[in-house]
């Protein structure tokens, strides 16, 4: 399977004969009326991040992609975020399934609300898989930027610790869940939040672990 996600993402990268391809990510565009919109400026700032500092060659803006598209090969990278409710429907969380069991990796990063609708939908996708805490020797928090205690602290809502979660498929994390960090947030343009400059670096490291990681397991 995760050779099939290889041939389909490097077919889907040549635009045509001769030149390189074009490596980029997508932000999911799920159902249920949360707002997968949100965060405008972050990935947009996080590309940028590990394009200058990880040699990367992302294209500048992130693509759209809903769950069941059959495009969503494309893409060895998605990201996915809100407030509120999310719904997949049968095809939807079988399509992701096959997604991530190819070779591809999906971040959530609760924006604030996700918590329980993310973890009710996640179990269409794995059924038979429960989101782990990862401890903090885990290598996403080891990439080009070592975090020791783990997820960064961006945004404060209920006084509750930062915590990575994974859907782990075969000794492989599949899946990144960020909770009670607003790692997006971090990734803002600071006119939106006007957080401090560390704060944002710390915030932007984190993702560019999280990309590294991600393209270096497909």
């Amino acid at each position: 399977m995760r050779k099939l996600f290889l041939i389909i993402f490097l077919a889907a990268a040549f635009q045509s004969f001769g030149q390189a391809p074009t490596l980029k990510i997508a932000k999911l565009k799920y159902g249920g009326g949360g707002d997968w919109y949100s965060n405008k400026t972050s990935l947009p700032n996080l590309i940028s991040f590990c394009n200058k500092n990880l040699k990367l060659a992302i294209h500048p803006e992130e693509d759209i992609i809903e769950p069941g598209s059959s495009e969503i090969y494309q893409y060895p990278f998605i990201h996915m975020t809100g407030h509120g409710n999310v719904l997949f429907n049968d095809s939807e969380a079988s399509n992701l399934r096959k997604y991530l069991m190819s070779g591809g990796f999906l971040h959530i990063d609760d924006n604030y609300g996700m918590n329980k609708f993310i973890r009710r939908e996640m179990k269409k996708v794995f059924p038979e898989l429960d989101f782990v805490e990862l401890p903090f020797s885990h290598p996403i928090y080891h990439q080009k930027y070592n975090f020791t205690k783990g997820l960064p602290k961006v945004h404060e809502h209920d006084n509750l610790p930062p915590q990575g979660f994974g859907l782990v498929f075969e000794g492989r994390l599949v899946c990144f869940f960020s909770y009670e960090c607003d790692l997006g947030n971090g990734w803002e343009d600071q006119s939106v939040y006007d957080d401090p400059e560390p704060t944002r670096i710390e915030a932007l490291k984190m993702g560019a672990n999280i990309v590294q990681y991600a393209f270096t397991t497909y």
